[in-house]
């Protein structure tokens, strides 16, 4: 038995293989993490792993040909590749959601407002600041935000990082919001006249 090629559940467990809303199977010769139990197990097959092979007999030779082989899996872990630019991916439906970045295309349209979003991830999280609830609070004041990327810009106030830099002057900014404000002030655009 090979004792690298082993799931190592993320969160507490009383059995390595129990699935339960916390927990999350991460092997532990790769980046492979999943919720499945099934999922892990058939990774682990894949990789060559004996114990796995002995307890699952059935998963080590019929499907075993649908698992990638660790070599396929490690060669090119990124099969999937746009036709647009040179962004290439694991999984197909992440090709899917990064060619929205090119057509601009956004199914997810908030109710309320009618602002649309590529992600639904992103429409939830929109969602919130129709509610007022401010789930993200900074650990270092009292402040609270509707959204987890308004907290971490955030935080850079209370850190001095500024990694928004001006390439026209010196000035470099928190935000990316406060660097096009000021971006505007290179130009003849005024839109807070």
């Amino acid at each position: 038995s090979s004792s690298g090629n082993r799931a190592a559940p993320l969160g507490k467990t009383s059995s390595p293989l129990k699935a339960t809303e916390d927990i999350s199977f991460r092997c532990c010769s790769c980046t492979y993490v999943t919720r499945d139990q099934r999922g892990i197990v058939s990774h682990l097959v894949a990789h060559g792993d004996e114990q796995f092979k002995s307890h699952h007999p059935s998963m080590s030779s019929g499907s075993r040909s649908k698992a990638p082989s660790n070599t396929q899996k490690h060669k090119s872990d990124k099969l999937f590749k746009c036709k647009l630019c040179p962004q290439a991916f694991a999984h197909n439906y992440r090709l899917t959601r990064h060619y929205q970045t090119h057509t601009g295309e956004k199914p997810y349209k908030c109710e309320l407002c009618q602002k649309a979003f590529a992600r639904e991830s992103q429409l939830r999280d929109h969602n919130q600041t129709h509610t007022g609830e401010k789930p993200f609070k900074c650990k270092l004041c009292t402040k609270a935000f509707a959204r987890n990327a308004n907290l971490r810009d955030h935080i850079k106030t209370h850190t001095g990082e500024k990694p928004y830099k001006c390439k026209t002057c010196t000035q470099s900014f928190p935000r990316k919001s406060d660097l096009k404000r000021h971006d505007q002030t290179h130009t003849s655009e005024k839109p807070f006249k």
